[in-house]
């Protein structure tokens, strides 16, 4: 067995980098509620927390890094000391359990920039997890492993402190730059290691002048230059990039370097409300032996999921290994990418669905990372609320958000990219009153973005967001592709967009300071209409 004393840790029984057949054997043994599914995927159960909670989440402050993060909300500080006190609380209670599971893995696909991270959890299924979520190495790899880059010790089965300095609740998710450790206290969501690990690489990177980027990307089968999508949950991220006919680099995680793209994860987690075979075949079909599903409400009977059924959480989840998609390009490396999309579900009607951006937009709706959802549960509101994500990745981010967006610009300029913005939201109006963009129209625009059609294409200058619209693509009807057309009143159309444009604004006084004027400029026209 595996020794884990270095970390103060005494348990006798540890697993390290079992086979998802042991841990299955295990998790159906010693997991409270975890069973199969009729498709042979292990169902899992995060308790209390279905879902990241980044207000939870602390950097350490330390004088080597304090002057690099960008601190505010997204990174709260935390001292030192707190962080040991985290980090003794869960070395105490990992060492009261009798089974231990370490999982020694890679992130990162291109060997010059990846890192060695090592997971320390108390539950199968959490290994089973990163064992999808990580780069499995070989046998050779793992005997040569030596000591890790990144170690995430989990321990989400007890509780924080509350008392602890800088606690503000029982749940807490440390890391800590100098030590390159993660603390996970208070939350049994499996997503918090995954984008623990995004986030170190979300700091690490740019010291080597890599561009880490919260995006899907495929590539040409042929040429092997790829694309990249980014876009935030609900866009179609995940859905739009498991395309049978392009190569899956990944769904979530890359980075961007001087040679070209690489994907950061070696699996994928894919949400599962509403999955059917018929809209998602690829993503349906993965979800099998190896493969763990989180938090499904399942038929008691046959074990068939229920994928309809939100009862536990609308945020049900997928996790499998990227070669479970049959066109994944294994190893999750391509050329440099010939187009950039901005993926956005705009649930007030208004942005068109297909755009193309100048650079100096290209920086700006990069910084915005605008996306709408439908608000919250009250009875009776239907009004879209919007949603800005700088970098369509904010939690995730630990430097400026100026800092990202300098790296992007860099990239498309330097490689001629170009770059997109796609509404997969509502048409005809906004939520309650238009419909949701079919798929079948978004993949035709990004069918004709891959093929190079859009390039020659006709656009109209929009006057309000300063966008070229694209109003020609095979396959969409063209009074889809200019959204003012669409309204029954496009009065109304006005007024919607000039409060879009305002909110677009608000966002990003945050930002302005960070960006050039070009880029500044490259916002919506306030005060003008959509009409002129």
């Amino acid at each position: 067995m595996f020794d884990l004393s270095e970390y103060q840790i005494d348990v006798k029984n540890v697993f390290r980098n079992a086979s998802p057949a042991t841990l299955y054997e295990e998790a159906l043994r010693y997991e409270k509620q975890a069973t199969l599914a009729d498709t042979g995927a292990l169902i899992a159960y995060s308790g209390d927390k279905t879902g990241r909670s980044p207000k939870d989440k602390r950097i350490v402050e330390h004088p080597e890094s304090t002057d690099d993060v960008w601190w505010g909300s997204v990174n709260i500080g935390l001292h030192e000391n707190a962080f040991c006190v985290n980090r003794e609380r869960a070395i105490d209670y990992l060492n009261t359990r009798e089974r231990l599971y370490v999982l020694d893995a890679f992130a990162g696909w291109d060997p010059k920039y990846r890192i060695k991270v090592r997971v320390i959890c108390a539950r199968p299924y959490h290994a089973l997890f990163m064992h999808n979520m990580l780069i499995r190495p070989t046998r050779e790899e793992l005997a040569d492993f030596g000591e890790p880059d990144c170690v995430i010790i989990n321990a989400g089965a007890f509780p924080a402190n509350r008392y602890t300095t800088g606690m503000t609740s029982k749940t807490s998710v440390d890391l800590s730059l100098e030590r390159r450790e993660v603390v996970i206290l208070g939350t049994q969501y499996a997503g918090e290691m995954k984008k623990a690990v995004f986030t170190l690489m979300n700091y690490l990177m740019p010291r080597s002048n890599v561009l880490p980027m919260h995006c899907s990307a495929t590539s040409d089968t042929e040429t092997g230059q790829s694309s990249v999508l980014f876009g935030l949950s609900g866009t179609g991220k995940t859905t739009l990039s498991a395309d049978p006919k392009r190569d899956l680099i990944g769904d979530d995680e890359h980075c961007w370097t001087d040679d070209g793209v690489f994907n950061i994860e070696g699996g994928c987690y894919a949400k599962a409300i509403y999955l059917t075979r018929d809209a998602e075949p690829q993503i349906f079909d993965a979800l099998r032996y190896g493969a763990v599903l989180e938090n499904v409400v399942y038929d008691q009977a046959d074990h068939h999921v229920d994928f309809a059924n939100a009862s536990i959480t609308e945020n049900t989840r997928g996790a499998y290994p990227i070669e479970y998609i049959p066109n994944a390009k294994i190893p999750c490396i391509a050329e440099h990418p010939t187009d950039v999309i901005f993926l956005t579900c705009d649930a007030f009607g208004v942005l068109p669905p297909v755009s193309k951006l100048t650079p100096e937009q290209a920086e700006y709706h990069f910084i915005s990372g605008y996306t709408a959802k439908v608000a919250g549960t009250e009875v009776g509101v239907t009004e879209p609320e919007a949603t800005f994500s700088p970098c369509f990745g904010g939690p995730f981010l630990v430097w400026h958000p100026g800092k990202y967006a300098e790296l992007l610009s860099k990239r498309i300029t330097q490689h001629k990219t170009n770059v997109w913005l796609i509404n997969t939201g509502w048409s005809g109006g906004a939520y309650g009153e238009g419909s949701r963009m079919k798929l079948s129209y978004t993949r035709a625009i990004l069918d004709a973005i891959h093929s190079g059609a859009l390039k020659t294409a006709p656009t109209e200058k929009e006057p309000c967001f300063g966008l070229e619209v694209v109003t020609q693509v095979p396959g969409v009807p063209d009074e889809m592709l200019l959204p003012r057309n669409t309204w029954g009143d496009p009065t109304a159309y006005d007024a919607t967009a000039a409060k879009l444009a305002e909110l677009f604004h608000k966002n990003f006084v945050t930002y302005a300071d960070g960006v050039s004027a070009a880029v500044r400029a490259a916002g919506p026209l306030l005060h003008q209409t959509a009409a002129g």
